[in-house]
This record gives C-alpha cells, sequence and structure tokens, in this order.
C-alpha cells in the first residue's frame, strides 16, 4: 500500500524543508505509487526514456556509466531522500545507469505531469531546480577531488560527505553509519585502483580516524576526516524533497 506523502518516514526529519498543505496535496496526486526493487537491481538505463521519476525511500543505490570495454565510473551514491531519473524527465533520455545496491523502495511520479508541476507550483519547481543546482555543485566537488586531490585527499572527502549525509537522515549510531558498499564502488567513484584504495581505508583504520567493514563506516573524528579531506564547503541545513 502506498504511504500518503504527508505520512512521508522521512519527510519530517530535520534534512528535508517543510512543505505546505497545497504542496503536499500536488504530490500526493503526483505521486502514482511506490516500487520495491531488490539488491542490483536496474532503475534506469542510459539511452533509456523513462515515463516514471522517483524518489528513495529506503535504502541504497549508484549512479554510474560504463565504459565500451566495461571500465565504470560512479557518479555518486543514492541515499534516502535523493531524486532519480530527472534528467530524462527533463531531457528525455538517460545518460548515465541507476542501480540498487540494497533492496530499495522508490516512491514512483508521473513524468507527464512535470509540466504541470512547473506550471501550477511555482515553488516545487524552484526546489527541482534547487536539486538540479545541488548535483552540479556535488560534481563539481567530486571533479576537484578526482583530478586534484591525492589518494587520501579523496577517499576523506568521500567518507566525511558521506557520513555528514547520513548522519542528517538520522542513520548514525554511535558515530556508525551503514555504507552497504564494496570499496570497488568508492575506488570507481574517486578514479583509484582497488589495491590503492584499500591502502588508503588501511592508513585511516591504523590511525583510529575511520573504518570501514561490514557494511559499516565507523567515524571517530570527524573534523580530522573533514580536514584531511579538505573539505571546506559548508552542507546545507535543509533541502527539498520530492
Amino acid at each position: 500500500m502506498s504511504i500518503k506523502c504527508r505520512f512521508c518516514p522521512i519527510r519530517n526529519l530535520p534534512l528535508f524543508q517543510p512543505l505546505t498543505d497545497a504542496e503536499l496535496g500536488f504530490m500526493e496526486d503526483f505521486k502514482v505509487g511506490e516500487m520495491t526493487v531488490q539488491p542490483d537491481t536496474p532503475i534506469l538505463s542510459s539511452g533509456a526514456a523513462s515515463p516514471q521519476l522517483f524518489t528513495a525511500l529506503k535504502g541504497f543505490g549508484l549512479r554510474y556509466r560504463l565504459l565500451s570495454d566495461g571500465r565504470r565510473q560512479v557518479l555518486s551514491f543514492v541515499f534516502p531522500g535523493d531524486l532519480i531519473g530527472l534528467q530524462a524527465g527533463v531531457m528525455n533520455q538517460m545518460t548515465h545507469n541507476v542501480e540498487s545496491t540494497t533492496a530499495m523502495t522508490l516512491c514512483v511520479f508521473n513524468r507527464n505531469e512535470l509540466w504541470t508541476l512547473f506550471r501550477n507550483q511555482p515553488q516545487r519547481a524552484y526546489d527541482l531546480t534547487w536539486i538540479a543546482a545541488s548535483e552540479e555543485r556535488f560534481l563539481g566537488e567530486a571533479l576537484t577531488a578526482i583530478g586534484q586531490k591525492s589518494a587520501l585527499e579523496s577517499v576523506c572527502w568521500a567518507l566525511a560527505r558521506i557520513y555528514r549525509r547520513l548522519e542528517a537522515l538520522h542513520m548514525d549510531e554511535r558515530k556508525s553509519v551503514p555504507l552497504p558498499y564494496r570499496q570497488q564502488d568508492l575506488a570507481d567513484s574517486l578514479g583509484l585502483s582497488l589495491v590503492h584504495t584499500n591502502k588508503t581505508l588501511a592508513k585511516l583504520r591504523s590511525r583510529q580516524i575511520a573504518s570501514w567493514s561490514d557494511g559499516r563506516l565507523q567515524v571517530n573524528d570527524i573534523q580530522a576526516l573533514e580536514e584531511m579531506g579538505l573539505v571546506d564547503a559548508i552542507e546545507p541545513h535543509n533541502r527539498p524533497l520530492m
């Protein structure tokens, strides 16, 4: 049974901006249902024109691009609250893939109603623009990490960003957050080899700053991690949720 937007289990988290009753009513009409997928399930494929948009409600996923020889660039990790498929919604075609890493629950929206949103819900249209701008900002940080930072700086940047986001989703417990990915996923996101990534994580573990094992990221000193990762941009206190 689909959950009404006003009863969304993550909407009331401080991370997300509140909606008016009128905006909630529109979102409940915009939403056409929910979809549950198992781990390692393709959600959107490069080259496809999806009739739907999604918001991740539960679970974790990956955005990535593949080269013809099978090499992979992970573009970002997908967390609860992330919007998926806006590119296809506006440009009619995806240029990357989205896949579940764990079991996921997705809110499903009708892409055809996107233009109704822009015509009749200017604040929600602004929220979509904010989400697109935020992704552009993140990709700028990621490109800087890949192109200019050392392996240690890049890994620290990525782990600090992940920890802060999951902390804001209230997933932290005793300085630990779930991180159900493989080291290869992190390596593919930062343009590093698996061996180099493993050695870099071992350095953080030996210094007792952070450790990642059994699907959990333990961060003992987030300030040190951010300093080592040259994290200088302050994340917004809250963000829109579609």
